[in-house]
């Protein structure tokens, strides 16, 4: 079962909740955190990105810049700028984009319950990545940003939403980006015990986003347990901070790739392969977007194509061979183009969904790639079956959006 407590959260004051939270440390180069940081000294990217209190080209890893973080962590707490609330809390947390509105919980989740599989998972993560973050717990010793959970829809939990976000938020402001963020403080005890009981009854939760963000907050409370000789397993540390949204109200954007070269191929003899597994139409100039599964569009040369997957070429009986990053992998990348790991091939790149397909012909417009490949999005269900299946899911899958607010509640492990 799902276990979650509250927690005395460390937040902003509410004049500088718009301007001290940031976007997610991993969403933006030091320059970009560098330049929206300018004439803030209580912006957040001065913990999470400490490079930019130093020289252009410091490494970011370099152990002064994660006592940097730990300076700067204490300077924000000495200043006032953040403040710890005086009771355990549940929070709510909600997230307007293009006129949809999802509301989350923010909560204390079990350390226990990622290392047993209760949390689930549908991504690798990478040792250095993962390392990265751990080191950023220690020093700081706390959840200076949330992970992003999802849950089944439940009717107690949308009720206890209901209520809650009727009365005034407690900050409420929109981002740069556009992104309305709005925020809530459970404090009544009677609704306390009743989040912490709906989340016990339920058997799992499940990673959308932050999958190197959660193993390196769980592992360090995991590290935390082993060095205490005095462990008794109702320590802070036995919890990190997580946002928990329910599956429906979420949205996964496509996440589509570009290719630098065909091959060796020419884009008549790349097209007609393609054809040996896709149904190939030619649209035109006009952005051709994907309308249904299976269903891709290709666009080379000044002109956009629909390709549609034949039958035979997929099972959607199977919970990673149904993905059309699968069928796209295999069909086209590997045996077509001959790239074999996402991970690692430099002839392939990535883009998220957030910024459109007039990205992709840009890029392949200016010369820098040869091709892209739009993709349409997986679903939450496709997600959570494959986290049911104990699957993992192929690289560059899922793209969330809006993102994370960063900064608008810390959870300190003692």
């Amino acid at each position: 079962m799902a276990k979650v407590k509250p927690f005395k959260g460390l937040r902003p004051t509410k004049d500088l909740a718009a301007t001290l939270s940031s976007r997610p440390y991993d969403v933006l180069s030091s320059d970009e955190a560098r330049t929206e940081a300018e004439g803030l000294d209580h912006s957040l990217y001065h913990i999470i990105k400490p490079e930019i209190d130093f020289p252009v080209g410091t490494d970011e890893h370099d152990p002064k810049v994660y006592e940097k973080a730990k300076e700067n962590f204490q300077k924000f707490q000495n200043n006032d700028w953040l403040k710890q609330d005086d009771n355990e809390n549940y929070y709510i947390y909600a997230q307007t984009m293009d006129g949809r509105t999802q509301y989350g919980f923010v909560v204390a989740a079990y350390v226990d319950d990622y290392l047993n599989g209760t949390i689930k998972k549908h991504e690798l993560t990478r040792v250095d990545k993962e390392e990265d973050r751990m080191k950023h717990v220690r020093v700081n010793n706390a959840n200076i940003e949330p992970v992003f959970f999802a849950f089944e829809d439940n009717a107690k939990l949308d009720q206890i939403i209901k209520e809650v976000t009727a009365k005034q938020p407690v900050y409420d402001f929109t981002s740069a980006e556009g992104f309305g963020h709005k925020f809530w403080i459970i404090d009544a005890p009677a609704q306390i015990e009743e989040v912490t009981a709906v989340f016990g009854d339920m058997d799992k939760l499940y990673i959308a986003d932050g999958h190197h963000r959660t193993a390196a907050a769980a592992l360090v409370g995991a590290e935390k347990a082993r060095n205490n000789p005095n462990h008794k397993g109702d320590e802070e540390y036995n919890y990190f901070m997580a946002v928990c949204f329910p599956a429906s109200q979420l949205r996964i954007m496509d996440y589509n790739r570009l290719v630098k070269d065909l091959n060796g191929l020419t884009d008549q003899q790349f097209l007609e392969k393609l054809a040996e597994n896709f149904v190939v139409e030619e649209k035109g100039a006009e952005i051709y977007k994907p309308d249904h599964l299976h269903n891709f569009s290709l666009y080379l040369s000044g002109k956009w194509y629909s390709l549609t997957a034949k039958n035979g070429t997929y099972n959607d009986n199977d919970p990673i061979d149904v993905l059309d990053v699968t069928i796209s992998s295999n069909l086209i990348l590997d045996d077509i183009l001959g790239i074999k790991d996402l991970r690692s091939d430099k002839r392939v790149d990535f883009v998220g969904g957030i910024r459109g397909l007039g990205e992709l012909s840009k890029r392949v417009d200016s010369g820098e790639m040869k091709a892209a490949l739009a993709l349409y999005p997986v679903s939450m269900k496709q997600l959570m079956d494959i986290a049911d299946s104990g699957n993992i899911m192929p690289p560059k899958t899922t793209w969330f959006e809006p993102k994370l607010r960063s900064g608008l509640v810390i959870h300190k492990l003692s």
